[in-house]
């Protein structure tokens, strides 16, 4: 566990104690999943502008129906939340009983905000099938949303069936999520199981995520993540990015991703940028103890990232790429080609390492592609070759 990790889980079970309980049914919720229990969260977490102790939220067992939910700490005098959960919640599986805004729940400028156990079910199958059938839909909502917080911890929470992204942390700083479940089909379309951008200081731990998107996506912004102790699939696997559709755009830096599985999946670790101009950065990151099964694409760095060749035709991608290891990454690749370094023509990878690299194709070593890519590698020949 990383000294971060050691700091939050001490520092926010010391911040339970309190005596102050509120329980949701004592404010109206229905536990049946049929009668829309909105009104009674809001009416209970809304007693938090009243007191500057620490609060405790709790929710027993049973089924709640509920709409959009928007938590804004500036109104909030608490010093911490401590929000228990043992039961499920529920979005309307009519896509259209949520207001489009971006998120189905909400919290932002929030301070030490703890979730501890429960289920978030998004209910998105009618507007995966609407997007599945081309029709003209909604972008859809992320299920839970943290939006310039600090100090935020979730514990064993669950996930599922997301309309968008199931867990967003965007300009957050010190985050602790761990031993969370994400699960939504594979053929779940843009349901990214954790995305974070524009944060530091973010762990993510001892989870198992399923998507029909990125396990794991790694947007602009970020420094000093910390992902560990992961298991993914079904989905597109770990990426950092899309990076770079902005001409002036932060970079990444800092990203250490270790112990993690990867089965089935049409990625594994890839670092994802547009090809277009820009003054943004990838660097210092670690990709170690990872384990591949039947990955199509298991180490894969794609500069070039330019669907239907729409607003970036014939560009290089200007997010520069440097110091990224690979250590002891081991298994079975789906495709022929297990390591493809595709980097951009004007800014190439520098300071790429591959070491103890290992990954075969049916009954023997795969392959390796490199392009404008430089750095060392040690282990089977092609590798060596490649860089």
């Amino acid at each position: 566990m990383s000294p971060l990790a050691i700091f939050f889980f001490f520092f926010f079970n010391l911040s339970l104690a309190t005596n102050t309980i509120y329980n949701v049914q004592n404010f109206g919720a229905q536990s049946n999943g049929k009668i829309d229990s909105t009104k009674a969260f809001l009416s209970c977490m809304g007693f938090c502008m009243c007191f500057y102790e620490r609060l405790h939220y709790y929710v027993p067992r049973g089924n709640y129906l509920i709409r959009n939910i928007y938590f804004n700490g500036q109104t909030c005098k608490s010093n911490a939340i401590a929000i228990h959960i043992d039961g499920t919640l529920l979005a309307p599986s009519d896509y259209n009983a949520i207001d489009n805004d971006g998120s189905w729940i909400k919290f932002e400028k929030v301070n030490r905000v703890s979730i501890y156990g429960g289920i978030f079910d998004g209910q998105g199958a009618s507007l995966w099938a609407c997007k599945n059938s081309k029709k003209n839909c909604p972008k859809g909502t992320t299920a839970l949303a943290f939006y310039n917080s600090n100090n935020i911890v979730m514990s064993g929470v669950t996930v599922q069936n997301s309309q968008m992204f199931h867990i967003l942390v965007d300009g957050c700083h010190n985050a602790m999520i761990q031993g969370v479940k994400v699960l939504s089909p594979g053929n779940s379309p843009n349901t990214d199981g954790i995305h974070v951008q524009s944060s530091s200081g973010v762990s993510i731990m001892n989870s198992n995520i399923g998507t029909g998107d990125d396990c794991i996506s790694i947007g602009p912004g970020n420094s000093n993540l910390w992902i560990e102790g992961i298991a993914c699939g079904p989905g597109h696997g770990i990426s950092i990015g899309s990076l770079g559709w902005e001409s002036q755009e932060q970079g990444v830096q800092n990203v250490t991703v270790k112990m993690v599985s990867f089965t089935s999946t049409e990625n594994g670790v890839r670092v994802k940028t547009w090809a277009r101009p820009s003054n943004g950065f990838v660097r210092n990151v670690l990709f170690q103890h990872i384990v591949m099964s039947n990955v199509q694409n298991p180490i894969i760095i794609d500069q070039n990232y330019c669907p239907n060749h729409e607003s970036c035709p014939n560009q290089g991608s200007g997010v520069k790429i440097s110091d990224v290891t690979y250590e002891d990454i081991h298994g079975t690749s789906a495709t022929e080609i297990a390591v493809k370094l595709d980097c951009s023509k004007t800014n190439p990878c520098s300071g790429i390492t591959l070491e103890d690299v290992n990954l075969s194709y049916k009954n023997g070593r795969a392959e390796a592609s490199c392009v404008n890519a430089g750095g060392r590698a040690s282990g089977f020949e092609e590798l060596s070759k490649c860089l």
